[in-house]
């Protein structure tokens, strides 16, 4: 089975959801980082950012149609809408450090969508469905073809199959330095667990080059 992402004290020094605050940052917030939700269409990008999201969450979401099907064969005959943009969402970690979160679409005919997200993006948090590991690989791709350090977690979906961690760095071909944590998109702390677990490693990538 993949780990959990590691608790750690910064899960417990995050603001409330978005509408239990207000939508101006806290004085004390002294750095800011921009950050990459990524995977494929209906892996759980734009539920996790309104899960997380301290302000109240930007989303694009368009409603799927038949002319989309031809595009789009593999959908899941049950997803209503789709991304057709960019989700948006903040996140304040241990009370100084803002996290600007962008969803991008799933379907890689969006890719120039996807290169203008990533300027200026410090890293990526990519979301994987363990029912269809093949569906990640353009999202990985992408992030390797743009060389942006990122973390792997597996969005636990109900009656979808348990994985040996092993197995899906396999299958994913992750090196070896690539956080691999699971995560539930719908569940704010474990959703916040998996961000820390990408903060950490963009510090060590940060170290290590520094």
């Amino acid at each position: 089975m993949v780990s959990k992402a590691p608790s750690d004290t910064l899960a417990e020094a995050v603001p409330p959801p978005a509408g239990a605050g207000g939508k101006y940052l806290d004085s004390n917030v002294s750095g800011a980082a921009k950050i990459l939700v990524v995977g494929p269409l209906g892996v759980g990008k734009t539920t996790l950012i309104g899960t997380v999201s301290e302000i109240e969450p930007l989303s694009t979401e368009a409603p799927m149609t038949q002319a989309g099907v031809r595009v789009d064969p593999d959908v899941d005959s049950g997803k209503k809408t789709t991304t057709v943009a960019l989700d948006f969402g903040r996140l304040t970690i241990d009370g100084d450090l803002a996290l600007y979160l962008f969803g991008t679409p799933g379907q890689q005919r969006f890719l120039p969508a996807w290169q203008d997200l990533a300027k200026g993006a410090l890293g990526a948090l990519a979301l994987v469905d363990a029912r269809d590991l093949t569906a990640s690989f353009d999202a990985l791709g992408n992030l390797e073809d743009l060389d942006l350090p990122f973390a792997v977690a597996v969005n636990v979906f109900p009656r979808g199959p348990r994985h040996d961690a092993d197995d899906i760095r396999t299958a994913l071909d992750l090196l070896p330095d690539t956080p691999l944590v699971t995560c539930d998109a719908r569940d704010r702390a474990s959703s916040i667990r998996a961000l820390i677990t990408l903060v950490r490693h963009l510090i060590h990538v940060a170290t290590e080059s520094s």
